[in-house]
């Protein structure tokens, strides 16, 4: 815009000179001893603005020719530090799309070649990044010094190579050595938020519960950190100043903690537990029934279901008021169970338990349900529950009853001898001891036990056999045998073991 309005006034200005000198035709005289010079007041003033327009050129070029090699210097400087800004650009790029290798290369010939403190600094950041990626720490550290070394007189640069340098020893599992680097930013402004929450982070790894706790809730009020991690980090570090601090500093913890701090179930749990320690149960009682009055937690319910019996009635009519809000709580269920049976109320115990079963099958509920079961005598019942805990668990399968244990390997036992496998020449000691060895021919299913639960245990009585001495004491072979079943032998008709359905025996 500017350019047409500059051309506009030359163009008036070329056209209001000419109609000046076509009305006013005239002469100049230039007279110059011995010259006399005459022209026409037209020619005379084109020559003017010739003159003028060849002498603003001539002391232009002779005008750039002069800064010339300053402006030589300049572009040179240019066209460097476009190169520079690149490979700057294109090794951050690499570092970000996870191409370490070739971004470190990048930011190696950077650092090589810049002499700006700034680019210098950022380079040897990222190349730093980009060798602890990699897991060269050696070369990261080299990188880190540079970096460290350049930014010394900028405040700002320092600041930044601490926190990344921080950053990366944390990853590396060294809280201390960061903690030596990001006090001194914390010390100096409390607003520098990424140092605090890599601080936050080393105490964490150092378990350092009080200062988490701090911390966390300086991040959490001017809105750093999400609520859920503020919450759960809160929940953590305060259960652990509780346990920490036992019953002696636990007035000056709970009194420290806000009313929305107390009932998360971490914090209520440790604290009730505290408070049961000591034999205070009613104010075990009131921090579990606070907490679980704001959220029915598995954990609290348990604690809550376990009490001394005196505490039952109390505990078991608050827990039938938080049943009817929350009748399929299989958890509540469960507790309400527990509760029946430190009071030995086994049928409502009974009820509690197995409809806490339809909704989930627990191994602590069938665990319940078999003691229940063996306090009332009922064996097979409890048996059967103890059977589905262990297998709800995970640990062991559940063997089926009618299958027999395999029998045992007693090849190497020394104290028993094969007399089938002895030398002709070699006699039998009859009255050597025989000993017992592990066998499972006595292993008798469920189906037997239930059938003689009543009647008295009996075993008949094997006479010791008798035996003659051995004539040589080197003759014995290296194998043995042992009682235990054969596969494919019907172990009904050995002699050690009684014959059933027979009148006979």
């Amino acid at each position: 815009m500017r350019t047409w309005f500059w051309t506009l006034i030359v163009l008036a200005a070329a056209v209001g000179l000419a109609l000046v000198l076509r009305e006013h035709s005239g002469n100049v005289l230039i007279v110059a001893q011995p010259w006399r010079i005459e022209l026409s007041l037209t020619l005379a003033v084109l020559l003017l603005l010739a003159s003028f327009i060849i002498l603003y050129c001539l002391i232009r070029v002779l005008a750039w020719i002069g800064v010339r090699p300053e402006r030589f210097r300049s572009w040179r400087s240019l066209r460097s530090q476009k190169r520079e800004h690149e490979l700057l650009e294109n090794g951050w790029i690499s570092v970000l799309e996870g191409r370490y290798a070739e971004g470190e290369k990048d930011l190696s010939k950077l650092l090589d070649r810049t002499k700006t403190k700034s680019r210098k600094v950022l380079a040897g950041l990222t190349s730093a990044r980009a060798a602890h990626h990699m897991g060269e720490f050696a070369r990261r550290d080299e990188a880190l010094t540079l970096a460290r070394q350049s930014a010394q007189d900028d405040p700002r640069l320092s600041e930044a190579t601490a926190t990344v340098t921080a950053e990366m020893y944390l990853d590396q599992n060294r809280p201390q050595d960061a903690l030596v680097l990001l006090q001194p930013l914390q010390d100096a402004s409390a607003r520098h938020f990424h140092a605090t929450r890599l601080l936050l982070r080393a105490h964490r790894q150092l378990r350092n519960h009080d200062r988490v706790f701090e911390l966390t809730r300086l991040l959490s009020r001017r809105g750093v950190l999400e609520k859920s991690e503020a919450v759960q980090l809160i929940e953590t570090s305060a259960a652990a100043r509780l346990r920490a601090g036992g019953y002696e500093e636990f007035k000056s913890i709970w009194g420290d903690l806000k009313s929305d701090e107390r009932v998360l179930p971490d914090v209520a749990l440790a604290a009730a537990n505290i408070q049961a320690g000591q034999g205070n149960i009613d104010e075990a009682s009131k921090i579990l029934e606070t907490a679980l009055a704001v959220k029915m937690d598995a954990r609290l319910l348990n604690a809550y279901s376990q009490c001394p019996p005196e505490h039952v009635a109390r505990r078991l009519s608050k827990a039938e008021v938080w049943l009817k809000s929350h009748p399929d709580d299989s958890a509540l269920l469960a507790a309400l169970g527990n509760l029946c049976l430190t009071g030995e109320l086994w049928g409502q115990g009974e009820r509690y338990l197995l409809r806490s079963m339809k909704i989930r099958s627990d191994m602590r509920i069938h665990a319940l349900l078999g003691n229940l079961y063996d306090r009332l005598g009922r064996a097979a019942d409890a048996m059967k529950h103890w059977r589905l805990a262990s297998s709800v668990a995970g640990v062991l399968p559940t063997l089926p009853a009618h299958r027999v244990l395999p029998a045992a390997d007693t090849r190497a036992d020394p104290t028993l001898v094969d007399v089938e496998r002895m030398p002709a020449q070699a006699s039998v000691v009859r009255d050597m001891h025989v000993p017992l060895a592990a066998s499972a021919s006595d292993f008798v299913s469920d189906d037997e036990l239930s059938a003689t639960a009543d009647a008295p245990a009996t075993r008949p009585q094997v006479p010791a056999p008798t035996s003659q001495e051995v004539d040589s004491p080197d003759a014995y072979p290296d194998e043995y045998f042992d009682s235990a079943p054969i596969p494919g032998v019907d172990l009904s008709q050995t002699s050690d073991r009684p014959h059933r359905g027979s009148g006979n025996d």
